[in-house]
């Protein structure tokens, strides 16, 4: 404001400057001292009327500008986020791999996931779509479901006929031979799986067994890690 007060001090000293040295006698580009007196009141008061208007519009001013200022931030950070988009999912992975338990990190063909609490292996699958928890277990011969995971991967239930003989830690029991469309971990997907489900009370939680393990190119357990690998 006191520059813009300034430069309105100076060229008012500047036109009348110009009036006075026309009224001596001297002209400027053709006009008389009537004309320079009128153009010296139109200046000053445009001068005047900037000042004015620029004091009302600078709060504005410096709002719009603020927000300009957010927006291209993040115009920014999203063309950052879209163009590191995979780096960034890979890092999400890890994290999620790491306080959550059963989540798979994937990574091309290999998916990983962390140890749980209790020791085991406890894997978040998708079976026909739905989400599951498995225990990974390799003395498991099949995939088994329990009841409940049956009826979320879509079952028919009602229809299955338990003839197949399976030994579990409660003792031997039967078991409804099956076949799940598909199975992901992460974002590995086999299809096709040969499976059991079990009676209603012989499985508390559902086993990733070798039904699956077998149509990967390879899995193991690195430290507090297993690592699934698929064929490419």
């Amino acid at each position: 404001m006191r520059s813009l007060l300034s430069f309105l001090f100076v060229v008012g000293l500047v036109v009348l400057l110009f009036i006075y040295l026309e009224q001596n006698g001297m002209t400027f580009t053709g006009l008389g001292a009537i004309d320079m007196s009128s153009l010296g009141v139109l200046v000053i008061m445009a001068a005047v009327l900037g000042v004015l208007m620029l004091g009302l519009l600078r709060d504005r001013f410096k709002r719009a500008i603020k927000s300009i200022t957010i927006w291209i931030a993040v115009v920014l950070a999203l063309a950052l986020g879209y163009t590191f988009r995979f780096e960034v999912r890979d890092v999400g992975d890890r994290m999620m791999a790491e306080f959550v338990p059963g989540h798979a990190a994937s990574r091309g063909h290999i998916a990983e996931i962390a140890r749980g609490n209790n020791g085991n292996f406890v894997v978040t699958t998708q079976v026909n779509g739905a989400r599951l928890p498995m225990i990974f277990d390799t003395g498991a011969s099949s995939v088994v479901l329990t009841q409940d995971a049956a009826k979320a991967a879509g079952l028919p239930l009602e229809v299955l006929t338990y003839s197949v003989t399976v030994d579990t830690a409660n003792g031997r029991t039967r078991a409804a031979p099956v076949t799940l469309q598909s199975i992901a971990v992460g974002g590995l997907v086999e299809r096709d799986i040969a499976a059991l489900v079990a009676q209603p009370g012989q499985l508390r939680q559902s086993l990733l067994g070798m039904s699956f393990l077998n149509r990967l190119q390879s899995w193991e357990v690195r430290g507090d890690r297993l690592v699934l690998r698929a064929y490419p």
